[in-house]
């Protein structure tokens, strides 16, 4: 199989299965290599940063060494094997169903009635805290979680799997992962986990800023505001504490016409962030849905766009 086929498949699956729990995960795999290695990289030198950034050279290294090496064992099996492998790493990449399962189980529990449950749900997408939202507030965190991962859990991932194969996609997946454990802005990681949180920031920076034009023509796709979307994306997005998430956000509430940002609670702490987009329409449940039609039409549109011009280039190569 050539790449094209075997991202095209592994999209096609991860639309259909996500990700089963009972299959061994890379990413979870990547979190246990990053709890491991905390504690030894911390006492290397003297120099808080520098451990953090060794750490992550480290954890970076592993997976893409791992998952290389993994692909060479498969082929001396069969040269099938090597397919098959590189699908699976290629689908546990990616995030399209499990990002719509996920706020789904929100919008679920919301129609229900059940608001507590609904802060359950969303509590597992998103850092702020969510026991005090009302249900403007759990509908507004939903959709700022599928606009953020709609970059870092479908865009990106596809972006480095054109470009560099299922090695470059979990090495990206490896860069996200260490973030989303030590790249936070307390005492106990600021300098530790400052060049994964800047690892991140490089890592996203174009597949941010490739995924505006495709959420555009998404949200004009499925019957939303392209032309608000951008508008609102060129006026908002810096009006994030993130210099790529800020990004889709402001596409995706242009493109529904609600606003996002605002107040919020971190650890008990008010936060007051700028806000992102207009009040066209008061915020409903349906824009859950509307976030998630949005989101999965960006998706099928990168995996069209990113393959269609790998595919291209190589046709030009081998004239």
């Amino acid at each position: 199989m050539t790449l094209e086929q075997q991202i095209i498949v592994a999209v096609v699956l991860d639309l259909i299965f996500g990700d089963p729990r009972w299959l061994p995960h890379p990413v979870r795999l990547i979190g246990r290599l990053i709890i491991a290695l905390e504690n030894p990289f911390r006492r290397i030198t003297g120099h808080q940063r520098l451990n953090g950034a060794l750490m992550a050279i480290a954890v970076i290294a592993a997976t893409g060494g791992g998952a290389f090496a993994a692909l060479r064992i498969a082929g001396w099996f069969h040269p099938r094997a090597t397919d098959v492998l590189s699908v699976l790493f290629l689908c546990t990449a990616f995030s399209i169903r499990d990002l719509g399962k996920h706020s789904m189980d929100v919008y679920r529990a919301l129609q229900s009635g059940n608001l507590q449950q609904a802060r359950e749900k969303v509590s597992r997408i998103v850092g702020r805290d969510t026991d005090r939202l009302d249900e403007k507030g759990v509908i507004r965190a939903t959709v700022e979680s599928v606009a953020e991962n709609t970059v870092d859990g479908i865009v990106a991932p596809l972006f480095f799997a054109v470009i560099l194969g299922p090695v470059g996609a979990l090495m990206y997946k490896a860069v996200s992962t260490l973030d989303s454990m030590v790249g936070y802005k307390n005492d106990k990681y600021l300098h530790f986990g400052w060049a994964s949180a800047r690892l991140d920031d490089t890592a996203n920076f174009l597949p941010a800023r490739l995924t505006a034009p495709l959420m555009f023509v998404g949200a004009f796709l499925t019957g939303n505001r392209p032309l608000h979307a951008w508008r609102v994306c060129l006026r908002d997005r810096r009006h994030h504490a993130s210099p790529n998430s800020g990004i889709p956000e402001a596409a995706m509430a242009g493109a529904l016409g609600i606003q996002l940002g605002g107040p919020l609670f971190r650890k008990g702490k008010m936060v007051d962030l700028p806000l992102i987009g207009d009040s066209l329409e008061p915020m409903e449940q349906r824009h859950i849905l509307k976030a998630n039609y949005v989101m999965l039409a960006t998706s099928l549109l990168a995996t069209i766009v990113f393959v269609g011009i790998r595919f291209l280039f190589e046709g030009v190569a081998g004239a």
